[in-house]
Parts: C-alpha cells; sequence; structure tokens
C-alpha cells in the first residue's frame, strides 16, 4: 500500500489507484496520515475538519467517514473483523501503516541522508538524493483537501518544499551545475521574491558563469525590493555576498569536487544529465493541454525526432508549462534531461555554438571541437543511442534551435518561444493562452491562501480579471499581497483598478509585466512596432483589418503583413481571418507607449484617417437600410468613399460586428482637437438615425458632453446645433426626455427656421415626439408642422411620411381620433410605395397605436415582424408593448401577456426604461385578467414607479389602476 500528501491525495493497493471518497472524507484520511500513527481524537479531527464551525451531527459524519475509509484501505478484511490499520484508540483513531508507505516519510529520509552526505562532503550524493526527494512532489501539497488543518499542513508542506528546492541549489553549486540552474533560480525568485537565501544563489550562480554584472544587480534589485517592501536592508548572507563578489573572493570559484574512489585507467563515467528547472509547487489548471503535450512526448518513437514548440504572448505562463510537462514525462527518459534558457526574447539570445558546448559537457565531453557544425554532428552522434529529454527554453526562432535537434527518434524536443517555431519540419505547435478564470483564481489562492480569497471572492475575480488571466501578472499580484498582510484583496483590486497605473501595480522587484512585455516589443521591427502602437489607438476589443489599414495609413495588404507580423511574435491575436485583438496588458503597454514617443500629430492623423473610414461607411449603411431617405448633413464634408454596402443585410450586419469600434473611436476623438470631435459627431448623427441603442447611453453621454463644452469655446452654430441634436437624440432613446427637450431646444437655437436642413427637420420632429409624450400636444404639433414644412421645402416626402406618422399620436392625444386615424393611414400608404422597410414598420406602428382595440392587433404584428428582422431591438419592444395592450382590448389576456412579456425582456437587456414601463403595466393589466392578482399587482405597481420617475402622463392612469383593485373588481381599461 501507498498513500500520497505531496500533491493531490491519492492511494495505491496492490498498484491500483482507491477512490478515496469525498473531500472531507480525504481530509479525515489525511490528518491520520499525517500524525504517522499517532492517535488523533475525535474532537481534534472534527476540529481538524470544520475548526470552530461543526455542523450538528458532526461525530456521526467523521464515523461515517472512518467507516468508508476502512472499506477503502482493506477491502479484503472480513465483516466484524478488527481493522488492522485504520484502527480505534481510546477516543480516537490511528492510522497505523509501514513508513515507506507515505510520500512524505520517504521524503523526510531522503531529505536527511542528503544533508549527512553533504555535511560529510559527498556533494554528488547529496544533489541526487535531493533531486530524488523533490520528484516525490506532484503539485501543490493536499490539493483539494477542506479544514483549518489542511490549509496550515499544506502551508507547511509548501515550506518544505521551498525549503528542499533551495537546498537542491546550494547542492547543484556544490557539484559545479551553476550555468544550468541560473534558469530555475530565476524562476524561484520570482515566486518567491523575498528570500533573500535564492537571491545569494542566484548571485554566486550568475558569478560563476562569469555574468558579474547581473550578479550585482541581483542584490541591487533586492535591496530596492526589501526597502520599498518591509522598509529592512539586506540581511547578512545576502550583504557578504555581494561583498564577496565586488572583492572577487577567490572561495567563491567553482569547487573541486572529488569523486567515489574508481580504477585509475578507468575514469567513472559521467551521471545522467539531469538539468530540469524545479517544478513551481503551485501549478494550475491546463490539464488538457498537460495530458495532450505528455502524450505526444511520451510517444517519441518513430523514424523521426518528436519536437514540440510552445508559442504564447511573455508571462503566459509557457516555462512553467514545460517544465512542469518535463517532471511529468522524465521517467520516460532515463538516459537524462538537458536544459537551457536560449534568451530569445532579450537582446542577447544564446549562441547555438555556446549552448551546444554546454550540452557537450554534460555528456560527458571535456574537450569538444569549436565549430558550430562539428559539435552538432558530435551531439547528434551522442544522443544516436540514447532516450533523452532536450528542453530548450525561450527561444528566439526556428534557427535558433535547429542545430539543438537530435537527428533520430527515441529522443523527444520541447521547445518555448513567443513565436510559433514553424520552421521545424514536423514540429507539433501548441498555443498556450491565458488561464481561464477558474485556474487564474486557483493559482491566486494559492499563493495568497484559501482564506483571503473565500473571504472576498468577488474581489478576487476583480484582481485575476484585472491581471488578464495573465499567469505572470496573477502570481505578482498574488505575492504583492501576500507580502502585505495588512493589505485585503479589495485594496489590491482597487490600486488595479486604474488602468493608467495597472502596469506599475504589476511588480515586484526586479519582475515586472511591462518589462516582459517590453522583451518583446524591442524584437519588433520599426513598422511592426508603429503598428502596436497605432492600432491600441482606440480601445476596441478587436480590430478589423480595413480599420487597421487605416490607423496604420497603409493598403490592406500591408496592414496585414505588419498585423500578422504582430501575431507571429504574440503581440497580436488574430482570432478571425481579419479581424485582431490585443491582451488587455498589452494594449495598456502599447498605449503607453504612444505617451512616451509623444508624438501627438501621428495619433490625431491616424483617428482622423479612421473617421474617414467609419463616418462614410455609416453612411453607406443608412443608404442601404433606409433607400432615398433624408440624412444628417455632416459637420464636415465627407473625403472617401467608405466601404460598400450594397444590401440592408449587409449594413446591418457591419453595424452590428463594427459597433464597439465605432464606440472606441467616438471616445478616443473626445480628448482629440476639434476636427476630430466634429467626425465623431457626424459618426453617431448617422448612427443614431439608423441604429437606436439604449446600451451605448453610459459610454456615448459623457462624450458628448465633452464635446459640446469644448464646442462652446469654437462658437460654430453648425458644430453645435449636431452636438445638441446628438445629444438630445440619444436623451430620447435612453428615456431621459426633460434631458431630450432641453438638448433639442438648445439645437434649435444655433438653427434658422428659414434655411431649411435635414438637422433642422429631424429636430422639430424629435421635439415634437418627446411634448407629445409628456401630454404637451398642442406645443408638439407646432413643432412637427415645422418639421413637416421643412421636408416639403427639401422635396423629402419619404421624411414627410414619417413626420405625418408621428403627428397621428399628437392629434390621437388631441381627441382628433377619426384626423388621427386618417394621417396615420397616409403615412402607411406612403411608405408603402417606397422600398423604405424601417419607414413603413415606424408607420405601421403609429397607425397600431392610434386605432381602436383589435382594428390595431394586425398592424401591430406586422411592424413587429419588419423590426424583428431589421434587428431593431428597442423598436421590437416598443410594438410587442403596443400589441399587447391592443390584444387586451380584443379579450385576449393570455396572448397579451405573452407579448408583454417579450417586451419587457427586450426592455430590461436594453435598459430602457419607458419600455419597461409600457410592457409592465400592460402585463399587470394582463395578469389581473387572468385572475394573478398579486402578479399584476407587482407589475403595475413597477411601472407606476418607471412612469413617475421620467415625469410621463402614463402614471396617472396606472395609479388609478392600482386603486381600483382595492375597491371594486377589475374591469378593462378603456382602448388605449
Amino acid at each position: 500500500m501507498r498513500f500520497q500528501v505531496l500533491g493531490p491525495v491519492q492511494a495505491w493497493l496492490d498498484g491500483k489507484e482507491l477512490i478515496l471518497g469525498s473531500p472531507q472524507q480525504q481530509a479525515v484520511l489525511t490528518t491520520l496520515l499525517l500524525h504517522s500513527g499517532r492517535p488523533v481524537t475525535t474532537q481534534d479531527l472534527v476540529d481538524a475538519l470544520w475548526g470552530d464551525r461543526p455542523p450538528a451531527q458532526a461525530v456521526a459524519a467523521l464515523r461515517t467517514y472512518v467507516s468508508r475509509l476502512r472499506s477503502v484501505i482493506e477491502p479484503r478484511r472480513e465483516v466484524r473483523r478488527p481493522a488492522e490499520l485504520l484502527v480505534s484508540v481510546a477516543d480516537g483513531y490511528a492510522l497505523r501503516i509501514p513508513g515507506e508507505a507515505l510520500d512524505l516519510s520517504v521524503f523526510d529520509r531522503l531529505s536527511a541522508e542528503a544533508a549527512t552526505a553533504r555535511t560529510s562532503g559527498n556533494k554528488h550524493e547529496a544533489h541526487r538524493l535531493l533531486v530524488e526527494a523533490l520528484d516525490l512532489f506532484s503539485g501543490r501539497p493536499l490539493t483539494g483537501i477542506p479544514g483549518p488543518y489542511a490549509d496550515a499542513q499544506r502551508l507547511r508542506l509548501t515550506e518544505r518544499h521551498v525549503a528542499a528546492t533551495e537546498e537542491l541549489c546550494a547542492a547543484a553549486l556544490d557539484v559545479g551545475l551553476h550555468a544550468e540552474i541560473v534558469g530555475e533560480l530565476n524562476n524561484l525568485t520570482t515566486e518567491h521574491p523575498l528570500r533573500e537565501r535564492l537571491r545569494e544563489l542566484l548571485m554566486l550562480a550568475l558569478y560563476r558563469c562569469g555574468r558579474q554584472a547581473e550578479a550585482l544587480g541581483v542584490y541591487t534589485d533586492t535591496r530596492k525590493l526589501l526597502i520599498e517592501e518591509l522598509g529592512v536592508e539586506p540581511g547578512v548572507g545576502l550583504s557578504s555576498m555581494h561583498n564577496r563578489i565586488l572583492a572577487a573572493d577567490p572561495t567563491l570559484a567553482v569547487p573541486v569536487v572529488p569523486t567515489s574512489a574508481v580504477h585509475e585507467d578507468s575514469p567513472a563515467a559521467p551521471p545522467a544529465p539531469a538539468q530540469l528547472p524545479a517544478d513551481v509547487s503551485d501549478f494550475s489548471g491546463r490539464s488538457e493541454l498537460v495530458g495532450d503535450l505528455s502524450t505526444v512526448l511520451m510517444n517519441a518513437t518513430g523514424q523521426a525526432v518528436v519536437v514540440t514548440s510552445l508559442a504564447g504572448i511573455g508571462g503566459v505562463g509557457k516555462t512553467t508549462l514545460a517544465v512542469h510537462v518535463a517532471h511529468r514525462v522524465r521517467a520516460e527518459f532515463p538516459d537524462g534531461q538537458l536544459y537551457v534558457d536560449l534568451r530569445g526574447a532579450g537582446a542577447s539570445p544564446a549562441d547555438p555554438v555556446v549552448v551546444l558546448g554546454d550540452f557537450l559537457h554534460a555528456l560527458g565531453v571535456s574537450d569538444g571541437p569549436d565549430s558550430l557544425e562539428q559539435r552538432a554532428a558530435l551531439y547528434r552522434s551522442l544522443l544516436a543511442s540514447r532516450r533523452m529529454l532536450i528542453l530548450l527554453d525561450n527561444a528566439r526562432d526556428a534557427e535558433q534551435i535547429r542545430p539543438l535537434i537530435p537527428g533520430v527518434s527515441g529522443c523527444a524536443v520541447l521547445a518555448t518561444s513567443r513565436s510559433r517555431l514553424a520552421g521545424i519540419p514536423g514540429a507539433q505547435l501548441f498555443d498556450v493562452e491565458e488561464l481561464t478564470p477558474e485556474e487564474a483564481l486557483a493559482l491566486f489562492s494559492a499563493i495568497v491562501g484559501d482564506h483571503r480569497v473565500a473571504a472576498e471572492p468577488e474581489a478576487a475575480i476583480k484582481v485575476i480579471t484585472a491581471c488578464g488571466f495573465l499567469p505572470l501578472a496573477v502570481r505578482i499580484a498574488a505575492a504583492r499581497l501576500a507580502s502585505r498582510p495588512r493589505w485585503s484583496v479589495s485594496d489590491l483590486a482597487r490600486r488595479l483598478a486604474d488602468q493608467r497605473r495597472r502596469l506599475d501595480e504589476l511588480q515586484l522587484g526586479n519582475l515586472a509585466v511591462e518589462t516582459t512585455i517590453g522583451l518583446g516589443y524591442g524584437q519588433l521591427s520599426t513598422a511592426e512596432a508603429r503598428a502596436f502602437r497605432l492600432l491600441a489607438l482606440i480601445d476596441s476589443p478587436d480590430v478589423p483589418l480595413s480599420a487597421a489599414a487605416a490607423l496604420l495609413g497603409v493598403d490592406e495588404d500591408t496592414a496585414e503583413d505588419l498585423a500578422e507580423g504582430l501575431v507571429e511574435a504574440n503581440m497580436l491575436e488574430c482570432f478571425a481571418p481579419g479581424r485582431y485583438r490585443y491582451h488587455d496588458l498589452l494594449r495598456l503597454y502599447a498605449q503607453r507607449q504612444n505617451e512616451r514617443i509623444g508624438d501627438a500629430d501621428e495619433r490625431e492623423q491616424a483617428l482622423q484617417r479612421l473617421f474617414d473610414l467609419l463616418v462614410p461607411t455609416v453612411r453607406n449603411a443608412a443608404q442601404a437600410i433606409e433607400p432615398d431617405d433624408t440624412e444628417p448633413e455632416p459637420i464636415t464634408a465627407l473625403t472617401s468613399p467608405g466601404l460598400a454596402l450594397p444590401t440592408s443585410q449587409s449594413a446591418q450586419d457591419w453595424l452590428r460586428a463594427e459597433g464597439a469600434l465605432m464606440l472606441s473611436a467616438v471616445e478616443a476623438a473626445a480628448a482629440g482637437p476639434g476636427a476630430l470631435q466634429r467626425a465623431a459627431v457626424d459618426l453617431l448623427n448617422y448612427l443614431f438615425s439608423i441604429d437606436p441603442d439604449p446600451t451605448r447611453g453610459p459610454r456615448v453621454l459623457p462624450v458628448l458632453e465633452t464635446i459640446g463644452r469644448d464646442a462652446g469655446a469654437r462658437q460654430d452654430p453648425a458644430e453645435l446645433a449636431r452636438i445638441f441634436f446628438a445629444l438630445g437624440s440619444l436623451q430620447n432613446v435612453v428615456s431621459d426626455f426633460q434631458g431630450a427637450e432641453l438638448s433639442l431646444r438648445r439645437s434649435l437655437d444655433h438653427q434658422t427656421p428659414d434655411n431649411p436642413s435635414v438637422v433642422l427637420l429631424a429636430t422639430a420632429n424629435t421635439l415634437g415626439v418627446i411634448l407629445s409624450l409628456g401630454n404637451r400636444p398642442a406645443e408638439a404639433l407646432s413643432f412637427m408642422e415645422q418639421a413637416r414644412a421643412t421636408s416639403q421645402a427639401l422635396g423629402a416626402p419619404k421624411a414627410e411620411a414619417r413626420i405625418v406618422g408621428n403627428m397621428a399620436r399628437v392629434q390621437h392625444r388631441l381627441g382628433m381620433t377619426d384626423t388621427a386615424v386618417k394621417s396615420a393611414g397616409a403615412g402607411v400608404a406612403a411608405a408603402r410605395t417606397s422600398d423604405n422597410g424601417p419607414l413603413l414598420a415606424q408607420t405601421l406602428y403609429q397607425l397600431g397605436v392610434v386605432l381602436p382595440g383589435s382594428e390595431a392587433v394586425p398592424h401591430l404584428r406586422e411592424a413587429h415582424q419588419l423590426y424583428q428582422s431589421q434587428r431593431n431591438a428597442l423598436w421590437e419592444g416598443y410594438t410587442l408593448a403596443r400589441l399587447a395592450s391592443a390584444l387586451l382590448v380584443a379579450e385576449q389576456p393570455t396572448e397579451a401577456a405573452e407579448a408583454a412579456g417579450g417586451s419587457l425582456a427586450i426592455a430590461q437587456e436594453l435598459g430602457s426604461a419607458y419600455c419597461q414601463g409600457l410592457a409592465n403595466a400592460t402585463l399587470g393589466e394582463a395578469l389581473l385578467a387572468l385572475a394573478q392578482p398579486a402578479r399584476g399587482l407587482a407589475c403595475l405597481q413597477e411601472a407606476h414607479a418607471i412612469f413617475t420617475r421620467l415625469g410621463v402622463p402614463e402614471a396617472s392612469p396606472v395609479a388609478d389602476l392600482i386603486s381600483r383593485q382595492h375597491t371594486e373588481p377589475f374591469t378593462p381599461p378603456p382602448a388605449p
């Protein structure tokens, strides 16, 4: 029997893994295992599992767990025969197993033997024993085991792992493996930035590699970190190492390690290389990728050597993943493992000639050839009869690793690089992406402690989201929090919320996300670096190729070449053909580079080129969706034709695909000069005319207010008229009717009534609609008549048909029912002679509102179908609400409730308050008719609250209906 606690808790009997049951049951087993055969009382076990909050039946549950464990670990025990392993002892239990049956006991023995060997001068044996001891760790100790006892023991065992790794590094230095452990020590100091012993060993390893300046730099960075984070100076050991390096202390030289006695004419064969860096104890997630990689490497048979490449952005965890997988499969490569950091992301990548020299030395060649070709040939010869794993970390390109690939099958190569090493024939390429939210949270918890995350789960989610789920960023953030016990997770989340300072927050000592990204940026060509910066000028989730070409001022073919170059360097992602996006932290880095370079003219010109593409393209969309209709005159004359959108369907598809791009461009223009602001207003006015969407409000309203303030200083009437028209149009869509009235009146103040324009027409018409909603029909009618006269002066019959339909609503409010029906019918008739679908839908809607009862139903159904096909969600919601009201009058309450429910769902998704009010009011009436008074009254009360907040007259009849529910039976209301 064998038990494991140095990783997930597992057990095997006769080579077969046992099913250990629930996490709580495993926690009982863990507690007993870690007491090494000593009795554990029932109360201690209860405390171990549940702390100070045990369930009511804790003891009974504990006995059940023990009974089940006995059946698992002694499956052949006869009924009623006393247990031999998990035994009852007084008021508790003990687990009596041989010492070597528990991996922790083996680890303790090997660690003690290693210490004895090192003390006695047997350095090679000490190193071998420590490697064997650390190989027992298969992940984070006690993974998934709950309870305060397991939490405390997990921390203890993790500390044991780190301490043993420190000893292994020291032992490696004892036997002259300084070059082999530099990469490992770099990783360890990243994970544990405040452990001075690791920094001291790294300094010594670098010094022995002839990298004195880097060794001294480690001390400088560490001292700065300790002062900033803890307010203390480095300890004696680190300071002494610094002084000894400065003094070129000869005792720091590579030691001469005596080997055990051998026959003089038969020198001992060198040990099999075991150069893999230590696996991290808190490796999280990526189980599918780990499995796939392991399978590929373990099947390293056939005619050709297996070459596997991991590619991804800096900080995504390629090295950590590769090392973890390499340890997982190392037993499949009995002749050893070679490792090298090729420094491909830095300014001085490793020379393959030097790397081959190091590999040959590890393989026992003390005096090898000098040329690349000769060393590569000898290297291939030595590996021809061996089965070895070669880990080539941080490669620059395929050319750098090509000489390092063995020539025959049996060996396997695992390479990591920021670029995809597609130039290696037969290589299997794997892209390493960011962690999933669950994996990132697990990593964060492993470093800061489960208890801190459990206390503030929402803040923890905000932290890992701000880190972009990038493992390096998560590790840095978690390490900062772990080193500051007085900080809460919420404190860290608040610091990371500021995008402008986020990269500054994601650094700890000499470890920084910005530095890691900068290594990749430094490898870009001048043209690629410019593209990397300019494509980040807008905060759009993605950038289409057409927009990329505009921002860069090149044709689409050139833009694609540049973008694909960034994709190859993993500085940009191509998630669909012709569409590109940044990782959030890469975008922040690119924006910071824009600020540092300070070329404001280039940035403004790039944004202007983007608007020169977007504004005419939105106009083309408007013409395709509403053929031959009026369009608001732009402030600035259009200078390019834009993208061709020949059909209404293609226009709608483009609007949906590029909605976020347009809003991001508008936001970027708000802080720009007047030319960019005017272009943004032109874009919005075209967009609002064909695609009313309340969800834009929170982003666009502040932009328009900013542009309005800036335009006030310019005192351009045409510009101000269009800015306030855009603002009023959006305020109307988001149900801010009072604000909309004020903005539209301000727009009219900057227009001349005797100078007809589409903007004047649209402003007067929209203001009339707002006044009608506010139950001021006489005032509304005068503005609509002004709009109609303007449309006639412009020769715009479609606009006139739309206005006539709106006038019908006003006439209906004035009690002119017959006139209203006639006006609305005329609007529909005019719309049917056109091929303008939105115009027909709107006039049908107005006719449906003014017609009585069941007569309105077919018109509203047709309007709903049209809005649905046009993907106009807001007006689809309004139409369903009006249809529900008509169905209710037609004594079809079930159908009315269904339509009102559909309207309410749309309104809630869009955040349209007025539509929610209409839907709730009609749904409430329908539910009352269906004998569901409680639900119906709740809907009516919600509608009344909304209408009251908006200041619209619908609040009064809803209030009356609510009052009647308490005094008399419900009767259907009159036709709307």
